[in-house]
């Protein structure tokens, strides 16, 4: 798992549908005090607006031809003028069709409460900001490191490019490494019109197609961003790497220019063989491949977690309907850049630390004892490897370096399986173990076994990684103000909240996409589309699916199923009427009480789709051999 890049792991859960309330009179305690997202639906002679992502009561609106039945539209309370007339809601935005993917995305980022764009005032100071004079940065010692060849690896669809790489061996043995970090702060200057808006969002939030960016995109796609061929400002930290250590760092304002915008695909036909890279950032790539593969046995040799994970990329076409999904693994150009920025990162919060300057450190707690031995137990009922547990009452510092020995354990042991269970027996680990968070007492990391880390390397997206360049910059160059104590004390806990709203929103914008591609396919198959109680259920020729138990809870199994185990569903047991099935004491596995039988974490199992509840993200399943397509 990757410290430096948005990680997005999802589940599916099991949500009830909405169930229409009657339509009331408008006005009174029912009439919603935010925006919120609804249809638009005929009910005799009037129209009314019916919540579309959750219960709530039906709103009467006006005829208005900017809409029609069946849109999705985006309704706010509108207050009357006369007395005792209460609220009436109006329709401030036509978001598109209920069975268009992208347009219900789109409706869940909003009935979420982003705003999907920014306010002029905000606009306009981040036009006139992006026209800063590149060469006003040279004048303030800022070092010019344009001739470095440089190179910049992103996912290919990437527009904001935060970091960038300069790599050569060094004189003596080791690696000289340059990691270059857009200079943010040379364009948003604290307590000012985009400092606060940025500071508010505190996150870009990314889902399938679209992007809410925390910066104006003159500023996250344009100035900011570090574009090949292009003169920008950054802030750099030099370290020197020997052996597997990072033996001195320095960090300063610089200004660069990226030789070769690469993507992880490119990155890894080139480590193939299968692509030249040819030139002096070639000869950059090979010394930072060499450098990254050192650090990384520094990790493995720790008590570090070993977890790989795999992100879904979605495909579109021009209706906005999904066509495509691909799992996208963690390759060895993914954990390139994943160890060359952890490595920043705890420099510069080890700098930041000695010097006592006010700033957020990335926070991640040891586990709790209890929850590693539940953990230990979860995996030795599966017949999974675990490390041997010291004798006597564990330290938290033993049940972390247990975890990532368990970790690593699981890693051979899936590798041997051919990937089998991954899923359900890496979600075991994570359970157990403390969310991380931003805090401005330093608190280590556990994950890392790393005593001092902090979020530095992505400002275009992050708000914290910007306040840690505004510390380290106060020290280093003395042209930016220290970060105020109290302030960065109070930025801690908005700044995590706000990371697991956009976490909860990808996740569940993830499951609306999956829904509307399984729908597609499904159709496609020759299934035909029946609804009722706001879930689309499939009728016909079935097909049969090939899937892989990821979770157990009392009510049923959470399943991953499809090709490349794209989508997600859940079998509930009150479906499964062959047998009585109850949660073993371990919650690794629903037992039979008559048969026997049991569906452990990692098993296959043979289901059929029942019903798709595309808005929650919510598809249910049956078992294959329980099958009847009689209604």
């Amino acid at each position: 798992m990757s410290p430096s890049r948005p990680s997005q792991s999802r589940s599916s859960k099991a949500r009830q549908p909405a169930r229409a309330a009657p339509a009331r009179p408008v006005g009174g305690e029912d009439t919603p005090t935010t925006a919120r997202v609804a249809v638009v639906e005929k009910r005799g002679k009037f129209l009314v607006a019916e919540p579309f992502f959750g219960p709530g009561p039906r709103l009467a609106i006006s005829r208005d031809s900017r809409y029609d039945v069946g849109d999705l539209v985006l309704v706010s309370p509108q207050i009357s003028g006369r007395k005792n007339q209460g609220s009436r809601v109006k329709v401030t935005r036509r978001l598109g069709k209920p069975d268009v993917a992208r347009d219900v995305i789109e409706a869940l980022m909003l009935d979420r409460g982003l705003t999907r764009g920014f306010e002029p005032a905000v606009t306009r100071a981040a036009s006139a900001s992006s026209e800063l004079p590149i060469a006003v940065g040279l004048s303030g010692g800022r070092r010019d490191l344009r001739r470095l060849p440089t190179f910049t690896i992103d996912p290919s669809s990437a527009r904001d490019f935060d970091d960038a790489i300069s790599a050569k061996q060094a004189d003596g043995g080791g690696w000289a490494i340059w990691v270059h970090i857009a200079d943010v702060s040379a364009y948003v200057t604290p307590r000012d019109a985009i400092d606060r808006e940025a500071y508010k969002r505190a996150t870009s939030v990314y889902v399938p197609g679209a992007v809410e960016p925390m910066l104006p995109q003159e500023l996250s796609n344009g100035a900011c961003s570090l574009m090949p061929d292009q003169d920008r400002l950054a802030v750099t930290v030099e370290m020197l790497i020997r052996g597997s250590e990072v033996v001195s760092a320095s960090f300063y304002r610089s200004l660069i220019r990226s030789d070769k915008r690469l993507s992880y695909e490119q990155v890894d036909q080139v480590f193939a063989g299968v692509e030249r890279a040819p030139g002096e950032w070639g000869k950059g790539l090979a010394s930072a491949r060499a450098a990254a593969r050192a650090l990384e046995q520094r990790r493995s040799a720790g008590a570090a977690l070993m977890l790989e994970s795999a992100e879904p990329d979605f495909e579109f076409d021009r209706k906005g309907n999904v066509v495509g999904v691909e799992r996208v693994a963690q390759t060895e150009s993914h954990r390139l850049i994943e160890h060359l920025m952890i490595a920043a990162n705890e420099q510069v919060a080890r700098f930041l630390e000695a010097r006592k300057i006010p700033t957020l450190y990335r926070v991640h707690e040891r586990p709790e004892v209890q929850s590693v031995e539940r953990m230990i137990e979860q995996l030795a009922s599966l017949g999974v490897p675990t490390p041997p547990v010291p004798g006597g009452a564990l330290t938290t510092q033993q049940a972390a370096e247990v975890v990532g020995e368990a970790s690593r354990l699981l890693a051979d042991w899936i590798a041997a399986r051919d990937g089998r269970g991954a899923r359900a027996l890496n979600r075991i680990v994570l359970r157990s173990l403390k969310q991380a968070y931003y805090d401005d007492r330093n608190r280590g990391h556990s994950g890392l076994q790393l005593t001092s880390y902090c979020h530095f390397t992505s400002p275009i997206r992050r708000y914290p990684d910007l306040i840690c360049h505004r510390a380290l910059l106060s020290a280093v160059s003395g042209d930016e103000r220290e970060p105020e104590s109290s302030w960065v004390t109070q930025a801690g806990p908005h700044t995590s909240a706000r990371e697991r709203q956009a976490m909860t929103i990808e996740r569940d914008a993830d499951d609306v996409a999956r829904c509307f591609l399984l729908a597609r396919r499904l159709a496609e198959a020759g299934a035909q589309r029946r609804s009722g109680d706001g879930v689309a259920g499939f009728s016909g020729t079935p097909t049969v699916f090939e899937g892989e138990i990821v979770g157990v809870i009392g009510a049923g199994a959470f399943i991953v199923f499809g090709e490349d185990g794209e989508y997600e569903g859940m079998m509930p047991v009150r479906r499964m009427r062959d047998d009585w099935w109850e949660l073993n004491e371990h919650g690794t596995a629903l037992i039979g009480t008559r048969s026997g039988g049991a569906l452990r974490l990692g098993d296959s199992v043979m289901v059929m789709v029942d019903g798709i509840d595309a808005p929650r993200g919510r598809v249910d399943l049956v078992p294959a051999d329980l099958y009847s397509d009689s209604e």
